[in-house]
């Protein structure tokens, strides 16, 4: 059996069984979904905030990225300005 059936068999073999569990807990089918949905919203929250999380530091990089090209923009365009200015003379 390779590893990569063994793993795929061990994944679904995890999901029935989770499902399973929540079907026969013993809590009411109200209570479950209730708590499934609970579940759904924090998890969703916990992505919305880690998207923003990333988003900001994307930013940051970005703007770190673009005051770095704009110095080295100046840097070039004096260096420029430098050799002009020696071949004139």
């Amino acid at each position: 059996m390779s590893a990569t059936r063994f793993l795929a068999g061990f994944i679904v073999g995890g999901a029935i069984g989770a499902i399973t569990g929540i079907l026969l807990a013993p809590k009411s089918g109200e209570e479950t979904r209730a708590m499934l949905a609970e579940s759904a919203k924090e998890t969703m929250r916990k992505a919305d905030a880690t998207v923003k999380e990333i988003q900001s530091k994307a930013d940051d990089v970005v703007s770190d990225l673009q005051k770095k090209g704009d110095e080295i923009k100046e840097k070039l365009q004096g260096l420029i300005n430098q050799q002009k200015q020696e071949a004139e003379v």
